[in-house]
């Protein structure tokens, strides 16, 4: 579905940031990418969605080389992403961006649906204006539902988590489970999230600008944990320190 090659990429000042990644992704899948922070993973989903040009390599979707396609084309091909620090639009309702995602044509009852996704009354926000009176989680969670209005070929989620509450990082979580059962397209999400781990197809762990593992849930996770648990008890050993 999704293919990089030699993926490489860089400051101005030459510092690098994303170093040859090797990387592909099959359709249908939900694919979360984990790692430390400043390992280049937003910048690898800013890659994949056109925002920043690689410096060096090639991405595929589907066999086409879009590596010189802007973010508009590759919206156009059926990439959709959804900014970790959601772009708030004056005058513009939460109905019509969400019939501007869709396309058009988005009945109420859809539009609620997608709201309910979530976790937003559609009463409430529906005609709700998208400015800066909404607060940073109420943008993220439409931000989202934008997304989810486009039923892209691949759907990238930056920290989805971010700046939402429990309830609604719930309701998210069920969300891409329901979108996972159904198959509607590939998801990529940017994550930390245990729960969010633990409902992937596969995991790719970036460190440093590279691939440091990829594999499957049952492959990838318990690695993971382990390497959570060691840095919470600096002994080394479990039995000494107590969680």
């Amino acid at each position: 579905m999704l293919r990089l090659e030699h993926i490489a990429w860089e400051l101005p000042d030459g510092e690098e940031i994303i170093r040859d990644i090797d990387l592909s992704i099959g359709s249908g899948k939900l694919v979360v990418v984990t790692g430390p922070n400043g390992g280049g993973k937003t910048t690898l989903a800013k890659l994949i969605a056109g925002i920043v040009k690689p410096a060096s390599g090639r991405i595929l979707l589907e066999g086409e080389d879009i590596t010189g396609c802007d973010v508009t084309e590759r919206a156009k091909r059926g990439i959709a992403y959804a900014f970790q620090q959601p772009v708030k639009f004056k005058g513009l309702t939460v109905r019509d961006l969400l019939d501007l995602a869709a396309g058009g044509g988005l009945s109420e009852p859809a539009v609620c649906g997608l709201l309910g996704k979530v976790g937003l009354c559609a009463e409430e926000y529906i005609d709700r204006e998208l400015s800066a009176a909404l607060s940073g989680g109420e943008s993220k969670r439409i931000e989202i539902a934008s997304v989810l209005a486009r039923n892209a070929k691949l759907s990238i989620f930056d920290e989805p988590e971010a700046g939402i509450d429990l309830w609604s990082f719930t309701r998210l979580v069920e969300t891409f489970q329901e979108l996972q059962a159904e198959q509607k397209g590939t998801l990529l999400v940017i994550s930390h999230q245990e729960r969010i781990l633990s409902i992937a197809d596969e995991i790719v762990v970036i460190a440093d600008g590279r691939v440091k593992n990829s594999g499957t849930r049952d492959e990838i996770l318990p690695t993971l944990l382990s390497e959570e648990r060691t840095i919470r008890c600096p002994h080394g050993k479990e039995d000494i320190c107590h969680e």
